[in-house]
């Protein structure tokens, strides 16, 4: 990880001690983490959690462990800096509130299908419960035009009155979700 030095074949240092003043030894503790090319990463690490503190926490950790702890020094420190307040616990808070608003957006559009399919379901049953003539004339077209034609105009246009609801008085419907092959809506 580090360079030999032009002048005298010494080693150039990290940015742990380059940002501390000291002389890097061979087997610096900072050294594979905090790269001389990265110094504001330890810079913000220093300044959250000071460099004794890491320096006691690499140690204490396996080598093979060490790795993701200066990953999430690095990150937390990064996060405190932008935020001194919150720090990590922001972020993680507006990620929570961005999943919350998209869950609703998800159930709402999942409520939104399941009310289209109910009414096209009673769309459906409403043009079956209608005169057979009718019907054959909206599903098979003009073979049985001219026996559908006998019947008043009025008839074809308006729903009878007696009879089934109109298509658009349908507004709310219970619907058993399982039968519909979908999980339930407010699920989690």
């Amino acid at each position: 990880m580090r360079e030999l030095g032009r002048k005298q074949g010494t080693v150039s240092p990290c940015a742990a001690c380059k940002l501390l003043r000291r002389r890097c030894a061979q087997d610096c503790i900072f050294a594979p983490y905090f790269p001389a090319d990265e110094p504001q990463k330890f810079a913000n690490v220093h300044k959250v959690f000071g460099a004794s503190n890491v320096s006691k926490l690499l140690q204490e950790l396996p080598a093979h462990h060490r790795s993701d702890a200066v990953s999430s020094l690095v990150y937390e420190a990064n996060a405190r800096v932008r935020d001194p307040v919150y720090g990590c616990v922001g972020a993680i808070s507006s990620l929570q509130r961005q999943i919350e608003a998209l869950q609703t957006q998800l159930a709402i559009a999942q409520a939104e299908m399941v009310h289209l399919r109910t009414r096209h379901a009673a769309y459906l049953a409403h043009l079956s419960s209608r005169s057979p003539m009718v019907v054959g004339m909206t599903s098979t077209g003009a073979g049985t035009a001219s026996s559908s034609m006998s019947l008043p105009k009025q008839q074809l246009m308006k729903p009878d009155q007696h009879g089934p609801k109109p298509l658009f008085a349908l507004d709310m419907v219970m619907v058993d979700q399982t039968s519909l092959g979908e999980p339930p809506i407010w699920s989690c």
